[in-house]
């Protein structure tokens, strides 16, 4: 996703004189109890290489078992053992029972090599407006040409999308697959801006009326949302956050966000071409026991091979990918990064 440099200065969430409501969050030592029972938690946002969004993946007649377990079988091999992996409310829409059949079946793929899963109900981020059925093919080298926001410029809370919220989590409150509900991505983008506030904060409140097993977030993203980020540091269980920057940049974000005492989980890094890489980011986020997942992990119809804001109408491969770890047959973009996330993973 397209990301401004993140940088925080320490907000007004760690002062009394909040404004809003506060949401019931778990206590800072159950979020540290929770995140010392699991192991480092490593992966790639997922989307398999033959779907150019989340209809594509989760609609019943494009979503393909067969894509899911040979990608995420690629991850196991390099040893990364979680994935986040966005849902769409218009896939549920169409078929509420199949498209929950459908969750259930990717997270026995993904539990079959050992990964986690971290699930993302809304997101503000590329095109505004969805279709059913067959999805647009990819435009010539253009980043992510087909990835669609949810709800899209229909973004204010619906009777629709509370219960879709509601089936879903409660559905799945339990489910032990499931590392953390990331319940809104990037909140405010596309100029949306404080407009994403009624949805932001009502989703907050459907998932505490379901009170799932798991933790739930809204990774901060951009300095500049003050007020969102106010609530989402204070309402999430455990903080999330997005950085495309280098190394010393994100050392500052990690010691900055420390301030709220909470587990730290990075949910979106590695723009190569920004500095953002495996070899200065990946053993930083080991050292600092912060969960890591990298943008992208089979190079497919989204295209996130080439850079947000650098199309390359000729459609070839650009020399340095900007997301991505691997190609559709298995081959990796670099040989040495394999090298390195294998030896980070305990996998050489």
């Amino acid at each position: 996703m397209k990301l401004k440099l993140f940088l925080f200065v320490l907000l007004a969430a760690t002062s009394a004189n909040v404004a809003f409501a506060q949401r019931s969050t778990w206590s800072k030592k159950k979020a540290a109890r929770w995140y010392r029972h699991h192991d480092w938690q490593r992966g790639s946002n997922f989307i398999p290489g033959n779907a150019i969004n989340q209809l594509e993946m989760w609609q019943a007649a494009s979503f393909d078992t067969a894509v899911i377990n040979r990608d995420l079988g690629y991850a196991a091999s390099i040893g990364l053992n979680s994935m986040r992996v966005f849902l769409h409310h218009a896939a549920w829409e169409q078929d509420p029972e199949g498209f929950k059949q459908r969750m259930n079946t990717y997270l026995t793929i993904a539990h079959s090599h050992g990964i986690s899963t971290l699930f993302v109900l809304f997101d503000d981020c590329w095109n505004n407006s969805y279709r059913y059925g067959t999805q647009p093919v990819p435009k010539v080298g253009v980043h992510n040409s087909g990835w669609l926001q949810d709800p899209g410029f229909r973004h204010e809370p619906t009777d629709t999308l509370e219960r879709y919220v509601k089936d879903v989590l409660t559905t799945f409150r339990k489910d032990k697959r499931i590392l953390l509900w990331d319940l809104y991505n990037e909140p405010g983008n596309s100029d949306y801006k404080d407009k994403s506030f009624p949805l932001l904060k009502a989703v907050f409140t459907w998932a505490h009326e379901v009170k799932t097993k798991q933790p739930v977030s809204a990774g901060v993203w951009s300095e500049q949302l003050t007020a969102l980020n106010v609530f989402q540091l204070n309402n999430s269980d455990v903080i999330t956050y997005h950085n495309y920057a280098d190394e010393k940049e994100h050392k500052k974000a990690i010691d900055t966000l420390r301030n709220y005492g909470r587990p730290l989980i990075c949910t979106e890094y590695m723009a190569r071409t920004r500095g953002s890489r495996f070899a200065n980011i990946m053993p930083l986020l080991k050292s600092e026991h912060v969960a890591a997942y990298n943008w992208g992990l089979v190079s497919g119809k989204t295209n996130t091979i080439y850079a947000w804001d650098s199309p390359m109408p000729d459609g070839k491969e650009p020399p340095v990918w900007f997301h991505d770890i691997f190609r559709a047959d298995g081959t990796p973009f670099s040989a040495e990064e394999i090298t390195l996330i294998k030896s980070l993973t305990g996998k050489e």
